[in-house]
This record gives structure tokens, C-alpha cells and sequence, in this order.
């Protein structure tokens, strides 16, 4: 078998069954990123809350972990328990080892392992924030590789009732993480605004919004009875047409989704193939 060959990616599901677009959207993005020439692999799903399962982190390479809905606040539950323990464990691994593992958090993840490692406060927000928002770099963003080829500020889509603030500066020069973007501007409302993105390690990214939203799908999904209907009832006609105007323009998500998690899994890869290579040259 070819060393490209051997790239394996775990999707850890935290939808707990809940009707989404978020699980399409992964498998989409690395099914099309590992059926790429020069590519190669396989991928495989865990339903981790719904059904308590957890990769096995000697099995996989590169791991992406979804949004989800509901509280990311202590639950106390058994999968709750599981899933931190393997976010320690590949934290760990990454410190011991030289063939690192790789892992992309988004949105209810992002904030769980955000509470798990002390890095800030996770709070639920006065009012949910959905739509298509802007997000502003900050330091250490404008350097970021996975934000490489995206305007500024550069748009993605928002759906959560929490938030991520209060970033605690110590603990995260402890783990050498970086804040890397806010949330939009909000120049008459006197509240802190949301960090939207952190390095948490060189192999470990996490954003509270959804890069791996498609343009055409979402666009899809918005335009269906139901789903207009929920939108402008519980958000209002003019942030619907808002979200629309904005899912149909290439510059915003369409940008978005083209880059930052296809960039992550291509220089994931590239390490995982550099170091596999490392490893069959010093047996040979």
C-alpha cells in the first residue's frame, strides 16, 4: 500500500441524533478532499453522544469533531466523560510522540473543549446569533495559515445559544494557544464580543462558527417552507433575506468552505505522510 494511501480521518458526530447540516457538510468536504489526485484514505463516522462512541486515537490520523445542539455546560454524562478523556489523551500523544494527531473543533466542541481545558469562559448568550456574520482577525489570526486566501473580515455561518469569552491569558500561554478572531463588531451593544477561533496547539484548531457550511446546501435548506418559516418567525423576514443574500454571494461562506477545513486537512496530511515516511525509511 502506498503511503498516501494510509491517511485516516474520524468524524466524531456530537449532533446526539438531531436532525442537521453539519454531518453532510463534513463528509462532503473530506470525502472530495481524500478523492483528490495525490490523495488517499478512508474516513469513518462516531456517533458519540447519541451512542457513546470514541475513536480510537491509534487508528486515526486526523480527527474532525462537529457541532451540535444543546448546552456545552457540565452534563455529568458518561459520554461527556469518554470524550474529554480522548481529548487529554491526543493532547498527550501530540506531547510524546513525533507522528502527531490532528483535530479540527467546531462550534459545540470547540466551546466543550474550550470549558475542559480552562482556556475561557463558556456562557449562553442573551439571544442566539444565526445567520451569515462577519468575523474580524485579531493578532495572531492575520498570520494564521488557515486563513490564508479569505478576506478581512471574512464570513461564515453563526448558530449557537452559547459563546466563548474571557479568554484567561495565562492558561493559554501555559498551553502556548492563540485567540485568533472575534465575532462582529457591535459598536451599541456594551458586551464583550466572542472569540470565534483559537490555535489551541500547531495540530489542534477549533472555530465557535461553521466553516465546513456549503453555499448551495444551506442555500437549499433555507429555501424550504419550513425552514423559511422557522427563520423569519423566530429571527425576522429581514435577517432571512440577509442570510440568503449572503449564502448566494461566492465571496462570503462559498470562500469560507473552500478554504479553511480543505487547508487543515491538507497540511494534516502532509505532516501524517512526513512522518510515515520517517518511520518506513528508519525500518528499512
Amino acid at each position: 500500500m502506498k503511503t498516501n494511501e494510509t491517511i485516516k480521518i474520524a468524524i466524531l458526530d456530537m449532533y446526539d441524533n438531531w436532525a442537521n447540516e453539519g454531518m453532510r457538510c463534513i463528509k462532503q468536504i473530506v470525502s472530495r478532499f481524500l478523492d483528490q489526485e495525490g490523495n488517499g484514505g478512508s474516513f469513518e463516522v462516531f456517533n458519540v453522544r447519541a451512542n457513546n462512541e470514541i475513536p480510537d486515537l491509534d487508528a486515526f490520523d486526523i480527527f474532525i469533531s462537529s457541532g451540535g445542539p444543546g448546552s456545552p455546560l457540565a452534563a455529568g454524562t458518561q459520554w461527556e466523560k469518554d470524550y474529554f478523556d480522548f481529548i487529554d489523551a491526543l493532547f498527550a500523544h501530540n506531547h510524546q510522540h513525533t507522528h502527531k494527531k490532528y483535530l479540527f473543533l467546531i462550534c459545540h466542541s470547540f466551546q466543550m473543549v474550550c470549558r475542559h481545558l480552562g482556556l475561557a469562559e463558556v456562557s449562553k448568550r442573551q439571544s442566539t446569533s444565526f445567520g451569515v456574520m462577519p468575523i474580524h482577525r485579531i493578532g495572531d489570526g492575520y498570520a494564521e495559515q488557515l486563513f490564508h486566501g479569505l478576506p478581512e473580515p471574512f464570513y461564515a455561518v453563526d448558530s449557537r445559544d452559547f459563546q466563548v469569552t474571557q479568554v484567561d491569558e495565562v492558561r493559554m500561554r501555559e498551553l502556548g494557544a492563540q485567540a485568533l478572531c472575534l465575532e462582529k463588531e457591535r459598536l451599541h451593544i456594551p458586551l464583550e464580543r466572542a472569540v470565534m477561533a483559537i490555535r489551541f496547539s500547531p495540530e489542534v484548531f477549533g472555530t465557535q462558527f461553521h466553516p465546513e457550511a456549503d453555499s448551495r446546501g444551506m442555500l437549499r435548506y433555507y429555501l424550504m417552507d419550513d425552514k423559511r418559516k422557522w427563520v423569519i418567525e423566530t429571527h425576522g423576514e429581514a435577517k432571512y433575506f440577509e442570510m440568503i443574500d449572503r449564502l448566494d454571494d461566492p465571496d462570503k461562506i462559498m470562500l469560507t468552505e473552500a478554504v479553511m477545513i480543505p487547508t487543515f486537512l491538507h497540511h494534516a496530511a502532509e505532516k501524517c505522510k512526513n512522518a510515515m515516511n520517517l518511520v518506513s525509511a528508519s525500518s528499512n
